[in-house]
């Protein structure tokens, strides 16, 4: 493995998120499927697992309003570890982001290795945009905590837009047609900055 490097310095910020983007440049997820909004916006709640552990695997595109790009991604979630594994269209490995308790570290298909205080600060290089991690993995899991406005829901009680901390939330799909399927396709954006997912595949760890 190669030696580490130097961080990137401070005052590259926009040149770092240019990175980011070309890094996961490849073909554009289209999302056009919608999950059916109840005709009453006060729709009883489907109760909604929220799981410690998950793995996730699926397709991303990111925009910072400027750029646009997208990728494959694996996410093993736990408490209070995160791994993300990012892919280029060709299969390759584009990125590696782990975080714990201790920090999180980035190390690039190019070799370059970056540490940093959390994964807040480093998973901007990955998507090319900034994402809450804590809020992310109960995003993904259309679980919003306490703090989250829950605007509208499916007909079975799902969340299909949420508000939370300034982001907005859409579920276009689930996984399934039960109240606690999982979400299948999320829009997730505030001002400019934009990132859609679709998982292919959820699998609840112990």
């Amino acid at each position: 493995m190669s030696s580490p490097v130097p961080p990137i310095a401070a005052g590259t910020a926009s040149a770092a998120r240019r990175a980011a983007l070309a890094m996961l440049a490849g073909v554009v997820v289209g999302l056009t499927a919608c999950a059916p909004l109840s005709p009453v916006a006060r729709e009883v709640a489907a109760r909604r697992p929220v799981f410690a552990a998950f793995e996730l695997q699926g397709r991303l595109s990111a925009t910072d309003g400027q750029q646009a790009a997208s990728g494959r991604v694996e996410w093993q979630h736990r408490a209070h570890a995160d791994s993300w594994t990012v892919f280029t269209p060709l299969g390759q490995i584009a990125a590696q982001l782990d975080s714990d308790a201790t920090g999180a570290t980035l190390l690039t298909a190019d070799g370059l290795r970056e540490r940093a205080a959390s994964a807040d600060e480093l998973l901007p290089r990955v998507l090319g945009i900034e994402l809450p991690v804590a809020q992310l993995s109960r995003w993904v899991q259309a679980s919003p905590d306490g703090h989250a406005d829950v605007r509208q829901r499916d007909a079975l009680g799902r969340p299909a837009l949420v508000i939370d901390r300034g982001w907005r939330i859409d579920y276009l799909d689930y996984a399934g047609a039960t109240p606690d399927a999982a979400p299948a396709r999320l829009d997730i954006s505030r001002g400019d900055a934009r990132l859609r997912l679709i998982i292919d595949s959820w699998t609840a760890l112990p």
